[in-house]
């Protein structure tokens, strides 16, 4: 068929390659000048197959609380008369009840431990590289309590048969050497040794040479106006250029995805929720962390890519505003320097990218209402990990093959 895919991103960019593979014929749209240059450009590096939860989760109102006062807080919410922002926040709260935490981690543990195979299928088949280390996620406790917290998010994976590792303080310092500078600032940790991290900009730039490879047209650039959609059926896209005619179009557009399909009466409860991040240079290797450490104080990941530490993390609910908050930049500073200190944060390249987020963390994956028209998108912090996953997901579904996992309740229709 010929297939059009919304969008350059991580998920767009998988999602173009394994339809190319499947056969079809494949364009892909983006209002950028080359993939890759929104919420994928400098995210936090996280590969993480295991470290993989839901926000709204049981006691987040309470600590949403306490956050409003925090200097280095992990949630800043900025509220505005915004319908579709009051109606995302009231569906996340009804999500943060032990149930729905329970339900909404195990579908999001299923979605990332598939694409933790295809990801490793997918490098095999094409070598490429991208800062990649396959040396896993330690979640970082500073207090006890946090530490005693993790018991739910051990539950999980224990369910879910996720290899995980509860460690004290040494057994912390050994998986990250260069604690060993701040002992005494740390309880322990959560390993979750099947985690990895890369460079989504390398990777997905990568990927997007491979497609074309296969024959996949990337069309740049270009602003999508509408869906073309006749008698409940997609016809193709009307862009500022052209009208471009397909069989099938893929809607990956993260965040602005709920922008397209309001005028079709497709209600899709994804909100854009802006992180930040720092890329430091490495200056003394020793001090440097291995793999990601994820201080769980600030939500903050600290990942090694290459010779550069990412510094990623933050939720901020202020709209569709991509500005760069001073503050925001204060508070990733405070983080990789009191856990990793020696490094120059002065010559930071400093960033943020909106994040698509569903009201439960898992992202809506399969066809619409519209026949030929299909969803990849509402990743919020997991693209990168759950892209080659999704991909192969949609995919299949597109094509009219069967899913390798359960895909009913990742569609938009959980929704109602």
């Amino acid at each position: 068929m010929k297939v059009i895919v919304l969008g350059a991103g991580i998920v767009g960019v998988t999602s173009a390659y394994q339809l190319a593979k499947a056969g079809h014929e494949v364009t892909v749209v983006d209002r950028q000048p080359g993939p890759a240059l929104e919420t994928s450009f400098a995210n936090a590096g996280e590969v993480s197959f295991g470290y993989c939860s839901p926000w709204a989760a049981p006691g987040i109102p309470m600590k949403a609380m306490k956050w409003l006062f925090m200097k280095h807080a992990p949630l800043v919410l900025r509220p505005k008369l915004d319908m579709a922002m009051l109606s995302w926040m009231a569906r996340m709260l009804s999500n943060c009840t032990s149930e729905r935490y329970a339900i909404n981690k195990s579908r999001m543990l299923r979605l990332a431990d598939y694409s933790r195979i295809a990801l490793a299928d997918l490098r095999a088949e094409t070598g490429i590289a991208y800062d990649e280390r396959m040396q896993g996620t330690l979640q970082l406790f500073r207090t006890q309590q946090q530490l005693e917290a993790s018991a739910k998010d051990v539950k999980a994976l224990a369910a879910d048969g996720i290899p995980y590792e509860v460690l004290d303080r040494d057994g912390s310092i050994r998986f990250e050497p260069a604690l060993k500078h701040v002992r005494d600032k740390i309880v322990g940790g959560l390993l979750t040794p099947k985690d990895e991290t890369g460079d989504c900009f390398k990777f997905t730039n990568a990927l997007a040479a491979k497609a074309e490879a296969l024959g996949v047209r990337f069309v740049y650039g270009t602003t999508i106006k509408a869906l073309d959609v006749e008698a409940g059926r997609v016809r193709g896209v009307i862009t500022d250029r052209e009208r471009m005619s397909a069989e099938a179009v893929v809607v990956a557009l993260g965040s602005y995805s709920p922008l397209l399909l309001n005028p079709l009466g497709i209600r899709l409860p994804v909100y854009p929720v802006k992180g930040y991040s720092l890329t430091i240079p490495i200056t003394e290797a020793s001090r440097a962390p291995e793999s990601t450490v994820m201080d769980e104080t600030y939500k903050i990941a600290i990942t090694r890519l290459g010779d550069r530490i990412r510094v990623g993390g933050m939720a901020e609910i202020s709209g569709y505003t991509n500005d760069l908050g001073l503050a925001r930049r204060s508070t990733l500073e405070h983080s990789v320097t009191d856990l990793f200190p020696g490094g120059d944060v002065s010559k930071a390249s400093f960033w943020s990218g909106l994040r698509p987020m569903t009201p439960d963390g898992t992202p809506v994956i399969g066809a619409t209402k519209v026949a030929g028209l299909f969803l990849n998108t509402g990743h919020g912090t997991l693209g990168w990990t759950m892209s080659t996953g999704s991909a192969r997901l949609i995919g299949d579904l597109v094509s009219g093959g069967q899913p390798e996992i359960d895909v009913r309740d990742l569609a938009i229709s959980r929704y109602g």
